[in-house]
């Protein structure tokens, strides 16, 4: 169902993507011009900021989970009068290099809660820390989107192990998909401006390194991020957005051996409304995991400002 869901929105992007560069030969000129300031999307990598610019971007999540999902794709509520809830901040920061090559870093800090029945309890940590290495071969042109290539590198700086069993698990904050591992991986971007659209697309293919979990050793699959989105510019400043993100990964291993059904899925689509000028752009934004396996079911609130130095 996820993949299906996917495709559909990858087919319908694609489709818009045709049309409106259909329409893009009517004023080649005027649309070559055309690059207004934009908070971009919540998930997908944003544009090279251009030679010695810093950007610093700072995200604010309120992340409440619904129920989850098992794993075989089914929606399980949570019981009645049960509360989790994460508070989430983000910071991501940019340096241009040259106008095509650049360094990026995000880390993060976050507030875990949980109620279960009479039993309440909270922790909060330094999540995992990620860095990228950005360059732009090709520019954008008429037909041809920019395409960027990537190579990204997660640090495991949140807690993975070791956890207090009256913390419910609020004390770690190590990512599921790679707690504890050093996870290198590559990827790829790609950017077209057809006024008044602009179009974001990525794949992040990660391999996370074995690791020892509590005493035992782990090995996390491979997993693979593919992230579309699509602005829409409006006059003072306004803009719409609409992405969605899915994620890949199969099944891990613990000491040889592999965990049936350990895999994991998910598919979140976020609208929002941006508003932008040249120094500082802003972001509001809905993000719902809309099905998955063996993953959350979360509803979130983001908040997004950007500061160009």
């Amino acid at each position: 169902m996820m993949r299906r869901i996917f495709c559909l929105f990858i087919i319908g992007l694609c489709f818009s993507f045709a049309k409106i560069n259909a329409s893009a030969e009517e004023a080649p000129a005027a649309q070559e011009e055309w690059n207004p300031p934009m908070p971009g999307p919540v998930t997908t990598q944003p544009p090279l900021c251009g030679r010695a610019k810093f950007v610093a971007q700072q995200f604010f999540f309120f992340n409440n989970t619904r129920g989850t999902f098992d794993s075989e794709g089914h929606y399980n509520a949570l019981p009645k009068g049960d509360k989790k809830y994460q508070y989430q901040e983000q910071l991501y920061l940019q340096y241009g290099i040259t106008d095509h090559l650049e360094v990026d870093a995000q880390t993060v800090y976050q507030q875990n809660y949980i109620k279960q029945g009479d039993l309440k309890t909270h922790d909060n940590g330094l999540g995992d820390s990620s860095f990228w290495l950005r360059y732009c071969p090709v520019e954008e042109g008429k037909w041809m989107p920019g395409i960027t290539g990537l190579i990204q590198i997660k640090v495991p700086t949140g807690k993975y192990q070791h956890a207090d069993p009256n913390k419910l698990g609020t004390d770690l904050n190590g990512a599921s998909s790679s707690a504890g591992s050093w996870a290198p991986g590559f990827g790829v971007i790609l950017l077209k401006k057809i006024k008044p659209f602009i179009l974001h697309f990525d794949s992040i293919y990660s391999f996370p390194q074995e690791v020892r979990v509590d005493g035992v050793k782990t090995r996390y699959a491979n997993f693979l991020n593919i992230d579309g989105a699509v602005e829409y510019v409006l006059p003072k400043g306004f803009s719409l957005l609409m992405e969605a993100n899915a994620f890949w990964q199969g099944d891990r291993w613990q000491d040889g051996s592999r965990l049936p059904a350990s895999d994991s899925r998910s598919l979140t689509v976020v609208p929002g409304i941006g508003w932008s000028n040249e120094k500082f752009q802003a972001l509001l934004a809905y993000q719902r995991v809309v099905t998955g396996t063996n993953t959350d079911a979360n509803d979130s609130i983001v908040l997004t400002g950007i500061y160009t130095f």
